[in-house]
């Protein structure tokens, strides 16, 4: 069983994407179950209709899952695995204010030192703790020994004993600390494999820890990818903008792997795709790269679905959009170039008598299937000539005083002058 963990509290970032694509290609080469876990645990972060956005997105880059999971349906086990610990002595309950852990962080800071929890409630007498009224969190004690995890991709990974605390299982309110809940939560599925950034290799720890503290024995594989830069970049945001889910894809695995080739589907990288040939170093989100590989996969585009993507279902105007490609790499780049051509017309006052004149003899003008020809005529009946002919020319054409050859541009349009020209 192989999961993806997406946060209900903010946007699925290109990180969180790349995740997503090399946890399924794992799954299906595997053969295993592909859980989507949603978190949503944090009750005042959570966003509305963040669970049905991620969902969506999985779908449009056509990730699916076995089984979606939201993690608060597993609260009652996330307290019943903390109040075993305490039971064991494996964990205690920590009394120490907010206020006072922010003070020690600060000093510890001030100090330029790592911040380490100082075991001030982890031994405090029966007494003590029964008879306190105050609010207090629960901590796992602290590891007496080094904690080792399997990476599939960096081998054996070691986070020493002494570089981890006796750190937080529970808050406050007692829900479930973000390792607690994931640790708890992977147990619970049988995970045998997570997939996560190099960032998360000291939270892998920690949860193996918490499971070995609660006798589970079984030791799942993990596979740490080195980070991107500008991870932050929303997988959304992408979207809106007209970047294509397939480029997106293939983009990201591109830039993770050494791939056979440039351009590849979803379907072509699942057969070649394998550890050994995961890049080990950091890479680089480069979003003119992305754009020159969506501009390619527009390019690809039959006719009439490219058409689509500026609101129409009609092979000419997909052809259209083909031409403006030599200027736009996204749909919406494509839509912004498109849609004026089907709106009312911006006249610079200086062309304002010849675009009229030009116009009146388009409505009455017979039909021609050549450009040429019906430049010709346009010439013939207004004696226009150069500049004050071309540009007026244009801007009833295209709604725009530059652009792609008029000539290419009228063969896909000269079945929608009754449109154009009004």
């Amino acid at each position: 069983m192989l999961r993806f963990a997406a946060s209900t509290a903010r946007d699925m970032s290109i990180g969180d994407l790349r995740v997503a694509l090399f946890t399924f290609i794992t799954s299906l080469q595997r053969k295993e179950d592909f859980i989507v876990r949603l978190e949503d645990t944090n009750t005042k972060k959570n966003i509305e209709g963040k669970d049905k956005e991620v969902l969506d997105i999985l779908d449009f880059f056509k990730i699916k899952s076995t089984q979606e999971i939201y993690q608060s349906q597993n609260v009652r086990f996330h307290s019943a695995m903390a109040l075993q610990l305490m039971h064991e002595k494996e964990a205690f309950s920590c009394f120490c204010s907010p206020e006072w852990i922010q003070k020690k962080i600060d000093e510890a800071e001030s100090e330029k030192k790592p911040y380490l929890y100082d075991d001030a409630c982890a031994n405090l007498p029966a007494e003590l703790v029964i008879d306190n009224l105050n609010p207090f969190t629960v901590r796992i004690h602290r590891p007496k020994k080094d904690i080792t995890i399997i990476d599939s991709l960096q081998g054996e990974l070691r986070l020493k004993a002494d570089t981890i605390d006796s750190f937080m299982i529970l808050k406050q309110d007692k829900t479930a600390m973000k390792d607690f809940a994931t640790a708890i939560d992977d147990m619970l599925s049988d995970i045998s494999l997570v997939i996560q950034s190099q960032e998360e290799i000291e939270s892998a720890a920690k949860q193996e820890y918490i499971r070995a503290a609660l006798s589970y024995n079984k030791k799942i594989e993990y596979m740490h990818i080195p980070n991107i830069e500008n991870n932050d970049v929303s997988v959304l945001s992408l979207l809106e903008s007209g970047y294509l889910p397939e480029a997106i894809t293939n983009y990201l695995i591109s830039i993770s792997t050494r791939a056979p080739k440039e351009i590849f589907t979803l379907e072509e990288a699942t057969e070649w795709f394998s550890f050994d040939a995961m890049v080990k170093t950091p890479v680089v989100f480069d979003i003119e790269a992305l754009r020159a590989m969506n501009k390619e996969y527009l390019k690809k585009l039959d006719a009439k679905e490219l058409s689509r993507y500026v609101g129409f279902a009609d092979e000419e105007i997909g052809e259209l959009a083909r031409i403006y490609l030599q200027e736009a790499s996204t749909t919406k780049e494509l839509n912004d170039k498109i849609a004026p051509i089907f709106s009312k017309r911006t006249i610079p006052q200086k062309f304002e008598e010849q675009t009229k004149n030009i116009a009146n003899i388009i409505k009455s003008a017979p039909y021609f299937n050549e450009y040429d020809a019906f430049e010709s005529y346009i010439i013939q009946e207004s004696g226009l000539q150069g500049e004050e002919l071309l540009i007026p020319l244009r801007i009833l054409l295209t709604n725009a005083e530059r652009g792609p050859d008029i000539a290419q541009v009228y063969n896909c349009l000269k079945n929608y002058m009754g449109e154009i020209i009004k």
